[in-house]
């Protein structure tokens, strides 16, 4: 498969599978799922990077193994919209990762998610050390239940 928009995602996820947020960090790969109907973002584990294809292998693994059908990745943008470093890094992940994985796969602005996510869980009391531990699964389901949010408003819009 390839990159995809929002709005062909919901047609493009096999019946029973469910949809994977990731937020690629420098050391870290933040994962998040949905669940089936494909409403609610769930942190997941995060991966600590090494190189390329170890990152890729563990995803992978941990994709097959939650019966991932597509991929929401957060695009770290400016907070003008434009793309920097981080971004083409993150372009270049996936230039890779899609040679390995048909799954297709959506970009979806992060900003704010890890200050979002950050925030979520000092209200909720989580020590510091917990939160640094943490923070990149949050800021993926973060990502996540934005892009999820999105398609539900999309097949309310269709059924209306």
């Amino acid at each position: 498969m390839a990159i995809v928009d929002i709005t062909e995602l919901r047609a493009l996820v096999p019946a029973g599978s469910i949809v994977a947020g990731l937020d690629l960090g420098t050391k870290t790969i933040g994962i998040a799922v949905s669940d089936l109907g494909l409403r609610l973002a769930t942190p997941r584990k995060l991966i600590r990077r090494s190189k390329f294809a170890a990152d890729a292998e563990a995803l992978l693994a941990i994709l097959s193994a939650e019966r991932c059908g597509a991929i929401v990745i957060g695009m770290p943008l400016n907070m003008d919209g434009s793309e920097g470093p981080r971004a083409q890094s993150t372009r270049a992940f996936i230039r890779n990762y899609l040679r390995l994985d048909s799954r297709p796969i959506v970009f979806w602005d992060e900003r704010l998610s890890t200050v979002a996510a950050e925030r979520s869980m000092i209200e909720a009391d989580v020590s510091r050390k917990k939160r640094a531990d943490r923070i990149d699964s949050a800021a993926a389901a973060f990502i996540l239940q934005g892009a999820l949010d999105r398609l539900s408003s999309i097949r309310s819009a269709e059924a209306s």
